[in-house]
């Protein structure tokens, strides 16, 4: 199996909130070696308060880059039309800029919208897996800034089986960013106080939805232009399913 890397990825009564920060002082601060305490916003993972998922969608409009819960490992939610806030995302990871960013969306219609003719296969897949820890990287459309693909042509997409970033999907009227919450190279998170112990100073907004559900990546399934596709990582969907699914 070859392991692929450019894309690595995806109840509560009370809700606490620290001290709002603007991005750029949280920067300025860090940058100085001050630690800014992080805003915890704790939102309901299987019946997520519309207020509260408004308010994320609200953050992530205004270019802010936000640690959010999916259905595998806590991951770093921005805009991918804000170049801003695309650049932080690297910056907040320390992530190379030739390594391209995965996205979430809320369904396979989006995906048409995001990406070049898709084969027959990638509909198969998609009616199987999705939603679920299935990415699956396509030939981007040309209005994909290319700072989110990384100058590759290509873009990776998944509807993840959770409800926290499905409902901010849909608030913010875009996709989101999904690379993991972490420093690149370090354990993916499967916890906001984990992202927080990570990231602390780097980031302004966590939205603690509890524990990650998985404790595996997404698998990746690559589909090229001429419609062959190839399995670049095994995760929590078996290789062997996939193969099933395609035979």
């Amino acid at each position: 199996m070859v392991h692929f890397n450019a894309y690595a990825d995806n109840g509560y009564a009370d809700n606490v909130y620290t001290d709002k920060v603007d991005a750029d002082s949280l920067y300025a601060d860090h940058q100085e070696g001050t630690i800014v305490r992080a805003e915890i916003l704790k939102i309901h993972a299987v019946a997520p308060e519309a207020s509260l998922i408004k308010y994320a969608a609200e953050q992530i409009q205004a270019g802010q880059v936000l640690g959010m819960p999916t259905d595998t490992f806590y991951g770093l939610a921005a805009d991918p039309f804000n170049l801003r806030a695309v650049e932080r995302v690297y910056e907040i990871k320390s992530r190379l800029r030739h390594k391209p960013l995965s996205l979430l969306i809320e369904n396979v219609d989006q995906a048409e919208e995001f990406a070049r003719p898709l084969p027959d296969d990638f509909h198969l897949l998609a009616r199987r897996f999705w939603p679920g820890p299935l990415t699956m990287i396509v030939p981007a459309a040309s209005h994909l800034p290319l700072k989110v693909t990384a100058n590759t042509g290509n873009v990776a997409l998944r509807v993840p089986a959770a409800e926290i970033p499905l409902a901010v999907v849909r608030a913010a009227k875009i996709p989101i960013t999904a690379t993991s919450a972490n420093l690149s190279g370090a354990a993916e998170c499967t916890t906001a106080e984990e992202v927080q112990g990570q990231l602390q100073g780097r980031i302004s907004l966590i939205v603690d939805g509890g524990k990650s559900p998985r404790t595996v990546s997404s698998t990746i399934v690559h589909f090229k232009e001429d419609g062959s596709w190839q399995i670049l990582r095994e995760g929590a969907i078996a290789a062997k399913d996939i193969v099933e699914a395609l035979s």
